[in-house]
């Protein structure tokens, strides 16, 4: 079906009455395809469309890659760049969205190697676990996911506390699939991992802030949350 979209677009029938014809899905596939041309000849207004559409989610998924606002800044700013840079080579194979995180959660992963390297001296995370496909062991799914019970400012802030505590490489799946609500098949394609190891990643890090939150959550009221949590 997207294949034969994009052969559509390409054919040029674009002037065949598109409101009345065109699934909400495909409409959503010609703004994208508008919006990529706009920005493969350089108009001004495709760039500032592109900014507003994508600057305030690439900068929320930084920031809870790195949970630091200056890094998740410096970021925002590399991906643009590498956007404009990069995008007349885009020939469709992904969706634009999913284009555009691949390049966030991977400038995130380079900032935090950088910061390894350079500010804090310690061996990172995602270089400890970059054999993880071999090490990660599947996890049954108890149902309702942490995400569910973040009702209220105290349990949001609990919600990104824990959040920073994991795993990088379970974080950054856990945020893709739970905060921007993207299907496995999206997130495969941004981690350019297996739909397995997605899951696998997915679940993993459902269990790790699920312990976390179970040992900061105040006994007194708080403690009624745990059952919910750990189903």
């Amino acid at each position: 079906m997207e294949g034969s979209f994009r052969g559509f677009l390409l054919n040029g029938a674009l002037s065949l009455n598109l409101n009345s014809s065109l699934t909400p899905e495909q409409e959503a596939a010609l703004e994208d395809q508008r919006l990529i041309s706009g920005l493969q000849v350089g108009d001004e207004e495709a760039y500032e469309r592109l900014i507003e559409r994508f600057q305030t989610p690439v900068y929320n998924l930084a920031w809870r890659l790195l949970t630091d606002p200056a890094d998740a800044s410096d970021v925002v700013q590399e991906v643009f760049l590498k956007i404009f840079r990069n995008v007349g080579s885009f020939r469709g194979d992904s969706t634009l969205r999913t284009w555009v995180y691949r390049i966030a959660v991977n400038e995130s992963h380079n900032r935090r190697r950088w910061l390894v390297r350079h500010r804090r001296g310690e061996t990172g995370l995602e270089e400890e676990y970059e054999d993880s496909e071999s090490r990660e062991r599947p996890l049954t799914d108890g149902g309702e996911t942490p995400f569910d019970f973040t009702m209220n400012r105290e349990a949001q802030f609990l919600l990104e506390e824990g959040l920073a505590s994991i795993n990088p490489v379970f974080r950054a799946a856990l945020v893709l699939r739970e905060m921007e609500d993207m299907s496995y098949e999206e997130i495969s394609e941004i981690l350019q991992v297996s739909m397995g190891t997605v899951k696998s990643r997915i679940l993993r890090g459902r269990e790790a802030l699920r312990r976390y939150l179970a040992n900061r959550l105040d006994p007194v009221p708080s403690m009624e949350l745990v059952p919910r949590l750990l189903k």
